[in-house]
């Protein structure tokens, strides 16, 4: 297989002559069709008149592309401004053809025919170049739609922060996702479209709209929501058995990133149904510096995490009790190895 790629690449410059010309032939056959009355193309005098012109365009079309340098490019690389070039090449070709029929008295097609031959020329030039070129990316896309697995998508919340991540998500990762629907309890919205994706319903739409579309994946994008709604529609997502992603509040958003990038995971804070409450570090820390602090239920998991947090401001000795012998060596052996220092009796 290889060495048949290497062949095709050695020989390349060959390949495109070959079409070009096959290409200036049809133009002559299509633009023949324009000037003819009877459609009687296949007598003598039609057919012979037409061969010279193919001929004479041949030869003129191969010059000017050459030197335009039209076979040095890397066809799958060229972009807009190669375009152009071919463009120009079959005018100025078109041009010089028609001059010399003009000039020579040879039986070939009349000027105006040569010109409008030259436009199908680089239109039919133009357009497989941009087949050949737009041909891998198309399999290639194809090919990883087919490997990749994509999810169905659900975003919560049809405000701007919804349009950015359906635009972010269409641009960069339309293989990964398939964007199936919003949610938005705006009532002035629903079934109406956002970047092409429609609104289906209000929150009491999620559990219908996940089990219809087979949602994967849930967006929640609305940042600037309180703690009541936001409790309230995350406990409706959680029972559709999808992975939920949060955009969090307007004051969280890490600057310099994209909102695809803020988006996180469900904390435990986001299903309080209130504000978390804010300790007062400087309090604490006085309250709990150089005393000996007694916790029991030490080993339990509120217990050991009270350990934790309570070592860290430095108290003269902390004591642990609990009932359990095994859980009590565990948090001990961990607050040591943390706190080598620190006095702990377990």
């Amino acid at each position: 297989m290889g060495g048949k790629v290497n062949y095709l690449r050695k020989y390349r410059g060959v390949f495109l002559r070959i079409v070009d010309i096959l290409i200036i032939a049809i133009s002559y056959f299509v633009t023949n069709l324009f000037r003819l009355d009877n459609f009687d193309m296949f007598s003598k005098e039609v057919m012979n008149t037409l061969l010279n012109s193919i001929l004479i365009s041949i030869f003129t079309y191969q010059i000017v592309l050459t030197v335009f340098d039209s076979y040095e490019n890397i066809t799958t690389y060229e972009g807009g401004q190669d375009y152009l070039v071919y463009g120009f090449s079959c005018m100025v070709a078109a041009t010089l053809v028609s001059s010399f029929s003009y000039i020579s008295g040879l039986d070939v097609l009349e000027a105006k025919y040569h010109v409008l031959a030259g436009i199908f020329t680089a239109v039919m030039m133009i357009t497989y170049r941009l087949c050949i070129r737009l041909l891998p990316t198309i399999v290639k896309q194809q090919s990883s739609k087919k490997s990749a697995i994509v999810k169905n998508l659900l975003i919560i919340g049809g405000g701007e922060a919804a349009t950015d991540i359906i635009k972010a998500l269409k641009k960069g990762m339309k293989n990964q996702y398939n964007i199936c629907g919003i949610i938005d309890d705006d009532v002035n919205k629903i079934n109406y479209a956002i970047s092409g994706v429609r609104i289906l319903g209000n929150r009491s739409k999620i559990l219908e709209s996940c089990s219809k579309f087979n949602i994967d994946t849930i967006f929640f994008s609305i940042s600037n929501i309180d703690s009541r709604n936001r409790k309230e529609i995350l406990d409706i997502c959680q029972h559709t058995g999808a992975k939920i992603r949060i955009l969090p509040g307007t004051l969280d958003l890490i600057k310099g990133k994209g909102l695809l990038e803020n988006l996180r995971d469900v904390e435990i804070e986001d299903l309080l149904g209130r504000e978390p409450i804010t300790l007062d570090n400087s309090s604490v820390s006085g309250f709990i510096r150089n005393k000996v602090v007694l916790v029991t239920g030490g080993g339990g998991s509120i217990g050991s995490e009270l350990c934790r947090q309570i070592i860290k401001y430095n108290p003269q000795r902390l004591v642990i009790f609990d009932i359990y012998e095994n859980n009590l060596y565990d948090i001990q052996m961990e607050l040591i190895s943390a706190y080598p220092n620190m006095n702990i009796d377990a």
